[in-house]
């Protein structure tokens, strides 16, 4: 059992397992989990701490994978008991490999009826609908990281876009595919503003967009700071992002006034020296007050012109500098400047998260860039992108026909946008 949501569901089927004999629960870890479904709100510990105080549990066993297989043939178990709503749906599968893997010792699969009345996923989704804490949130991140072989980030601009990305569900096979969290891009956020991309907005003024975020959200936000502005103002950067939730603040290694790197060498202005940007990284997590924030150094290097070397170069430093992670960025289509990198630094920092924005090389699949070694996968801009030309189709249509007829099918009906927000029916 995954037992984030204890209910009476699963009591009866303790219940039922402790009258029939000694009674092992295989406990889902967070990686098991996550790769299936969403990140538990408890860690594996908090969860394996609740199970093995119930009455009637004689020994919690960790559930690595997804298929019971692993633990079935090393505990043969005289009975397996589960409940009998895996007889439809994907969990139909393991449902037959486990009948297949008791009859290699002449084992039983009791399965007790299912609870109705109680689901999971609709117990899910009322504590969402009750929101998070800000150390839940700020903690999620790190769990993540650990528990996932990629932690998959999506842009949101608005409230509106926090919400799909809260809620967006896609099943693939036993699979729940969902974003995991939420990037606040300076660039969407100054765009949508209609203001350049040039760090003009203050951290003031992006936090009270933010919270608007936070507010119905409870998914991990990683914070675009560009690029940090003054070792003495990153600092209290750090203090302001961590009291509200947000989980990262990824920098990069520029000076200057800020321009969006997307627009060539020229907007690069000037790399930080090593040293420069390495105080600051030290600065800010002096500032920190958890070990749970974390702070992400960008690298400039590639968009720069610069080889990748350099690239490493710079990497290793920030880490060295007590950097969490790093993000290498490229407009190379291919891709394989960001291989290169990836795949070298990994050599020499095993456990450093490494962040790509494949947003040039958009036809590499998640699955590679966790193959080069990637850990984080931010899709930077598209919630926004998306949005304009379907907004203009919309307007010009209008306009065209003096009337709003022929828009129809270009707009979802009302009822479903104020079904989106919380508490409105």
């Amino acid at each position: 059992m995954i037992a984030d949501i204890m209910h009476p569901g699963l009591i009866n089927i303790i219940n039922e397992g402790a009258r029939r004999g000694r009674l092992i629960i295989g406990l889902f870890t967070d990686k098991a989990i996550a790769a299936h479904k969403r990140l538990p709100y408890l860690t594996y510990e908090q969860r394996k701490a609740v199970v093995e105080h119930i009455r009637g549990v004689s020994e919690v066993v960790p559930q690595e994978e997804w298929s019971y297989v692993d633990n079935l043939r090393r505990l043969r178990p005289d009975a397996i008991i589960h409940g009998d709503d895996w007889q439809q749906g994907p969990d139909r599968l393991i449902r037959d490999e486990v009948i297949r893997v008791m009859q290699e010792w002449g084992g039983e699969v009791i399965e007790i009826p299912y609870t109705h009345g109680i689901n999971s996923s609709s117990l899910d989704k009322e504590i969402k609908s009750i929101g998070t804490t800000p150390d839940v949130r700020l903690a999620s991140l790190r769990r993540l990281i650990q528990a996932k072989p990629v932690v998959r980030i999506m842009e949101a601009h608005d409230a509106l876009c926090g919400l799909i990305i809260e809620n967006l569900e896609v099943q693939k096979g036993d699979t729940l595919e969902v974003f995991d969290g939420i990037w606040s891009s300076s660039l969407t956020d100054s765009t949508s503003k209609g203001k350049p991309d040039i760090e003009a907005v203050d951290l003031t003024t992006r936090m009270q967009d933010l919270t608007n975020i936070l507010e119905c959200t409870t998914k991990p936000i990683i914070y675009d700071g560009d690029t940090g502005g003054k070792v003495e103002h990153f600092a209290f950067t750090v203090r302001t992002l961590e009291r509200n939730g947000i989980s990262a603040v990824i920098i990069e290694d520029k000076i200057g006034l800020k321009k969006n790197s997307l627009f060539g060498t020229d907007a690069i202005q000037t790399q930080d020296t090593i040293e420069g940007f390495c105080r600051k990284i030290h600065a800010g997590k002096e500032a920190q007050v958890t070990r749970d924030f974390m702070i992400i150094a960008r690298i400039e290097s590639l968009i720069a012109g610069k080889p990748v070397s350099d690239a490493l170069e710079r990497g290793f430093a920030y880490v060295e500098a007590g950097a969490d992670g790093v993000m290498i960025h490229s407009k190379n289509k291919s891709g394989q400047d960001i291989r290169e990198f990836c795949e070298a630094f990994r050599k020499r920092c095993p456990y450093v998260p490494i962040v790509v924005v494949p947003t040039t090389y958009d036809e590499i699949y998640e699955s590679e860039l966790q193959q080069w070694g990637a850990n984080v996968v931010i899709y930077a801009n598209h919630m926004l992108r998306s949005a304009y030309p379907a907004m203009v189709n919309c307007a010009r249509t209008i306009l065209e026909h003096g009337r709003a007829k022929e828009v129809r099918d270009l707009c979802m009906p009302i009822k479903e946008i104020l079904e989106l927000i919380p508490g409105t029916k």
